[in-house]
């Protein structure tokens, strides 16, 4: 679940910026729209991290919502500069951003939306029922802010590579360790014991990617096809 949505993210957002820059003619202005649209995400993308920074007492130099042109072409929209630690405290708050997405993603897609209504009705078979449900789906009060909040907030939550440097270092210092406990005979305690609430854990989160998933196929279509139409009748398209 996770892999397609990192594809997704950047397929659905370069369709945006396309569909934005073809309508306004102007780079400045398409970044400044492209950052209002995303930045529910992006602020509680940046706060996250610097939430979790306080919390781990890691110090923060800096702290920007401003959306900025990097020298690669890529846009920066918005960065918490933290002092470097050890691989612990800084893959932590590299994954901030993930934990906080999908507690929200959890929070508006079951508490404000009843997304789980829907899912335990389809995981049951009745497919009519389900339907009829995805149709009242408008009728849910404020449905349509929490849609909005969900795929702005799903759609920033990946970190970036910058989040990222910590990980493969504590993920080999996990492997190890896991490694040492299976030879040293805890293998069968951990299939006992760790293993159903992670296996829970984990599927519970593959939902909640699933959902934001969804959310982009369901906009990723219009904006497609938005661009193409746009292409057609300016004869000009963007790279």
């Amino acid at each position: 679940m996770l892999l397609p949505l990192v594809f997704l993210q950047r397929f659905l957002h370069r369709e945006i910026q396309a569909v934005i820059l073809l309508l306004t003619r102007n780079l400045q202005l398409t970044i400044g729209l492209f950052s209002v649209l995303f930045f529910p995400g992006v602020f509680l993308h940046e706060l996250s991290h610097f939430l979790m920074a306080k919390v781990l007492s890691v110090r923060t130099r800096g702290f920007s919502l401003i959306p900025q042109s990097l020298s690669d072409g890529r846009l920066q929209m918005g960065y918490v500069e933290t002092e470097k630690t050890d691989i612990l405290r800084d893959s932590l708050i590299g994954l901030a951003p993930l934990i906080a997405g999908t507690l929200f993603v959890a929070y508006a897609g079951i508490y404000k939306m009843q997304l789980h209504t829907l899912w335990n009705v389809l995981r049951d078979g009745q497919v009519e029922l389900f339907w009829m449900g995805l149709g009242l789906l408008p009728n849910v009060p404020d449905f349509y802010l929490w849609f909005y909040l969900t795929f702005a907030v799903s759609s920033t939550m990946l970190p970036s590579e910058s989040d990222r440097l910590s990980w493969l270092p504590l993920g080999l210092w996990v492997a190890v360790l896991l490694v040492l406990a299976i030879f040293s005979g805890a293998g069968d305690w951990m299939l006992a014991n760790l293993a159903p609430a992670l296996d829970d854990l984990l599927n519970s989160v593959a939902l909640l990617f699933g959902l934001s998933n969804t959310l982009h196929i369901v906009l990723l279509f219009p904006f497609f096809a938005l661009h193409r139409l746009l292409v057609y009748v300016m004869k000009v398209d963007v790279r």
